[in-house]
């Protein structure tokens, strides 16, 4: 392509997730109500854990990590949906545009390395019961937490650096609801090839890696479970997991269908539908997944309504 053709733009269009103006106001309401749901559902979550001492343990430590990433992830790009369906312009800023391209980024990779840490603390407890306090500490539980952010970071930094060296044409409209990585190669004049290999490798390392861990967790796991002489022994224990790995095989199937494929490959229209999956349904899911299938959540959650109710209408 001729170079007379190349711009540095300073803004783009986002087109979202549908131009037919009939769908707008349903698209509106349905995402309000999802996003509202998601951030007081986790709140819930948040809140129960630190207003009950008898929580205060690795599992639920990592569980409201989870949801405050929860309610990050999605807030990243929600808000601006919501406020381009009925923006004449649909227009965010170029700086903008990589602000949110590096926290959705960051959030992605962290609800991926906390699912990891969540795995091995139900690898400690199922498999090491007796040393679960000893080898799973606070201060250990601190250090996996930051050690979950600080690479996060990092990750994101990488690809928003890379986005940020490509060069963008004339047409600057993103087919998509937010600033998102495979949107934004798609519209470069430029080529892609080290975004892509770097997506495919680095990226691949970290997501395929946290998720190789998972597995390899849940296999020590069911090799424990699998040696308990009673059924009900076995689905006592195995149904702790329950949770974490519904939450995991909907993030993982997402993410991978998205992003593992070739550039050549991605299509617009069904990227945008997964995204939402894994950016708005999964994050809003989470606290209820965990809550109906955790009797601790669930009866903590019980007692704190009851507290709430009692205080509100004595």
């Amino acid at each position: 392509m001729d170079n007379s053709n190349w711009t540095s733009v300073s803004h783009f269009v986002l087109l979202g997730i549908s131009t037919h103006p009939e769908e707008q106001i349903p698209l509106f309401l349905v995402f309000s109500l999802m996003y509202a749901i998601n951030i007081s559902g986790n709140l819930a979550i948040i809140t129960l854990i630190l207003s009950a001492p008898r929580l205060h343990i690795p599992m639920y430590i990592f569980l409201s990590n989870l949801a405050l990433t929860d309610i990050c992830f999605t807030s990243t790009t929600v808000p601006k949906m919501l406020q381009i369906i009925f923006s004449p312009t649909k227009v965010i800023s170029y700086t903008g545009c990589l602000a949110q391209t590096y926290f959705f980024i960051c959030f992605a990779v962290m609800e991926n390395f906390i699912l990891a840490v969540m795995a091995y603390d139900r690898y400690i407890a199922i498999c090491h019961p007796f040393h679960y306090t000893m080898i799973l500490t606070r201060m250990l539980c601190v250090k996996m937490v930051v050690m979950c952010h600080a690479l996060s970071h990092l990750h994101a930094m990488l690809h928003t650096f890379l986005i940020g060296q490509l060069i963008f044409c004339a047409d600057n409209r993103i087919p998509h609801f937010f600033c998102d990585l495979y949107a934004l190669m798609k519209i470069s004049c430029t080529s892609t090839y080290l975004n892509t290999l770097m997506i495919h490798t680095e990226g691949a390392v970290v997501i395929s890696g946290a998720l190789a861990f998972i597995t390899a967790s849940y296999a020590c796991i069911i090799l424990v479970v699998l040696r308990i002489p009673s059924a009900k022994g076995r689905w006592k224990t195995f149904s702790t997991c329950g949770s974490h790995l519904t939450v995991v095989a909907i993030f993982y199937g997402t993410l991978s269908w998205v992003y593992f494929r070739p550039l050549s490959s991605y299509s617009v229209t069904k990227g945008r539908i997964i995204t939402v999956v894994y950016t708005v349904v999964t994050p809003m899911l989470n606290p209820f997944i965990y809550s109906l299938r955790n009797g601790d959540v669930k009866g903590g959650f019980m007692k704190w309504m009851s507290r709430m109710q009692t205080f509100f209408f004595r």
